[in-house]
C-alpha cells in the first residue's frame, strides 16, 4: 500500500514576524553594547591618562600628594635638571630614563602606562599599573552595557506581547469561523480588525453573498422542479391507469399517443432542467475557445432540421462577415438551440426562421435570430427570461426554460439579449450582442 507523507505544516506569520523583530532586537542590542562596552573602555582610557597628567602638574604646581594604597594608585619619580632624583615614591619601578609624553613600559613583568613631564626645575614622572587600570576600565565598560543588557529581555517581551496583543482580532476570528455551522453564511463583522485583515475579510464576505445567493437559487430551482415535474408524472400515471381499462382499439391508440406525449414533454423538461442546472453550475468563462458564429450557427441548424421540417418551417442562415467570440462552445451551442427550438415550436407552421450574424460598430459581435410567429407582448418581455414563466394564452405546450437557459449563457458571456417585433418576419426579434472585448 502507497503511504500518504503528511502535508507540511503551513508557515505561521505570528511566528515569523514575531522570531524577525526578536532576532532584529538581539542584533541591534549586541552591536550597541558592543559600541558602548569599546566606548566606555575608550573613554576610561582617557579618563586615566587625563588623570596623569593632572597628576604630574600638581606635583609640579608644588600641590601636596599622597598616592593611594590600592592597586590603582600611581607611582611618582622627580629628578633635577643634572639627573639626581629627587623624589620617588609608590611600589612600582619605572624605567632610569624618561620619555616625554605617554608611554607604556614593561618592568619586571609588569606593563605600565607612563606620563612624563619637564620643566626647567625638573623632571616629573607618574606611573600606572596599565593591567589594573585596564580592569577598572572594564569594571566601568560593563556598567555602562548594563542597562542594555537588562532592557532588551524586556523589550522582547514587550514586542512579544504588543504581536499577540495586534493578531488578538485574527485569533477570535479564526475561532469565530471555526465554531459556526456548515449552513451559516452570514457576513463576518469587521469591527476591530486590522486594516490589512480588513479586505481579507471584506472579500469572504463577498463570496458568503455569493455563496448565499447561489443556494437561494438552487434551492427555488429544486423546489420549482418539483412543482413542474409533477404534473407531467401525475398525467403519465393517469394515462398509463387509462390504458389498464377495456376500451375499443381507436381508444386505446388515443391514449397510447396521449401517453407518448406526456412522455416526450417529461423528458423535454428533465433535460432543459439538467441544462439549465447545468449553466447555472457552470464556472464563468471556463475552457473558452475562439467560436465561428456562423459555424454554430451551421451546426445548430442542423440539429433542429427534423424539428422545422415536421412543422414545414424554413429555417435560414444568411450569409455575412466571418465573426468569432470568446466563449465556451457547449453552452454558446445550448443558448442558440433553445431560441431555434422557441423559434420552430411557436412559429405558425409554413413560417420561417432567419438566422443573422453580423458586427456592430463598436466592434461588438451580434446574433440575430427573426421568426414569423406570434411574439410576445412587450409588457412581458422582462417576465419570459424567469424559469418556469410562459406568456399567457400560450397553446402550445412548454416548460418556460428556454429563454432562461438563454439568458443564462449570455450572462455568463457578458453578453446582453435584447427582444423586440420583427420588422422583416411579423414575428418576434432576438438580438444577442457579445461585450466587443470578446469579439
Amino acid at each position: 500500500m502507497k503511504s500518504t507523507s503528511p502535508s507540511p505544516h503551513p508557515p505561521s506569520l505570528r511566528k515569523r514576524a514575531l522570531w524577525l523583530v526578536l532576532a532584529m532586537i538581539a542584533l541591534v542590542s549586541l552591536l550597541q553594547a558592543t559600541s558602548a562596552y569599546r566606548s566606555a573602555l575608550i573613554e576610561a582610557d582617557r579618563m586615566f591618562d587625563y588623570h596623569l597628567q593632572e597628576v604630574a602638574r600638581s606635583v609640579h604646581g608644588g600641590l601636596p600628594f599622597s598616592p593611594g594604597g590600592d592597586e590603582y594608585e600611581f607611582s611618582v619619580r622627580i629628578w633635577s635638571p643634572d639627573g639626581q632624583e629627587l623624589y620617588h615614591s609608590g611600589m612600582r619601578d619605572m624605567p632610569p630614563q624618561a620619555v616625554l609624553g605617554f608611554s607604556d613600559a614593561l618592568v619586571d613583568g609588569i606593563r605600565l602606562r607612563i606620563y612624563s613631564l619637564r620643566t626647567p626645575e625638573h623632571t616629573i614622572q607618574i606611573a600606572q599599573d596599565l593591567d589594573a587600570r585596564s580592569e577598572r576600565a572594564r569594571s566601568l565598560a560593563w556598567k555602562a552595557i548594563l542597562p542594555i543588557v537588562l532592557l532588551a529581555p524586556i523589550l522582547m517581551l514587550a514586542v512579544w506581547w504588543l504581536i499577540d496583543s495586534s493578531l488578538a482580532p485574527v485569533q477570535r476570528m479564526r475561532r469565530h469561523v471555526a465554531s459556526r455551522a456548515a449552513n451559516d453564511l452570514s457576513p463576518l463583522a469587521t469591527q476591530g480588525l486590522p486594516e490589512e485583515v480588513l479586505p481579507l475579510v471584506s472579500e469572504i464576505n463577498l463570496l458568503f453573498e455569493r455563496l448565499r445567493s447561489a443556494r437561494n437559487a438552487q434551492q427555488q430551482f429544486i423546489a420549482d422542479a418539483a412543482h413542474e415535474l409533477r404534473s407531467p408524472l401525475a398525467a403519465l400515471k393517469l394515462q398509463a391507469q387509462a390504458l389498464r381499462k377495456p376500451q375499443d382499439e381507436a381508444g386505446r391508440q388515443l391514449a397510447i399517443e396521449r401517453l407518448n406525449e406526456g412522455m416526450e414533454r417529461a423528458i423535454e423538461l428533465s433535460g432543459q432542467l439538467l441544462a439549465l442546472a447545468r449553466e447555472e453550475a457552470g464556472e464563468a468563462m471556463a475552457n473558452v475557445e475562439s467560436v465561428d458564429l456562423e459555424q454554430l450557427a451551421r451546426e445548430v441548424v442542423a440539429d433542429v432540421l427534423p424539428q422545422a421540417q415536421a412543422r414545414e418551417i424554413d429555417v435560414g442562415l444568411e450569409p455575412g462577415a466571418q465573426v468569432s467570440v470568446q466563449g465556451q462552445r457547449q453552452a454558446l451551442h445550448t443558448m442558440l438551440r433553445n431560441l431555434l427550438e422557441n423559434a420552430i415550436k411557436y412559429g405558425k407552421p409554413g413560417g420561417s426562421v432567419d438566422i443573422r450574424i453580423e458586427r456592430a460598430a463598436d466592434g461588438a459581435a451580434c446574433l440575430i435570430v427573426e421568426d414569423s410567429g406570434p411574439g410576445i407582448p412587450e409588457v412581458e418581455h422582462d417576465r419570459v427570461f424567469d424559469r418556469f414563466y410562459r406568456v399567457p394564452g400560450t397553446d402550445e405546450p412548454g416548460s418556460g426554460l428556454g429563454l432562461a437557459i438563454v439568458k443564462t449563457v449570455a450572462d455568463r458571456h457578458h453578453a446582453t439579449v435584447e427582444l423586440a417585433r420583427s420588422e422583416k418576419l411579423g414575428g418576434l426579434r432576438v438580438s444577442l450582442r457579445f461585450a466587443p472585448e470578446l469579439s
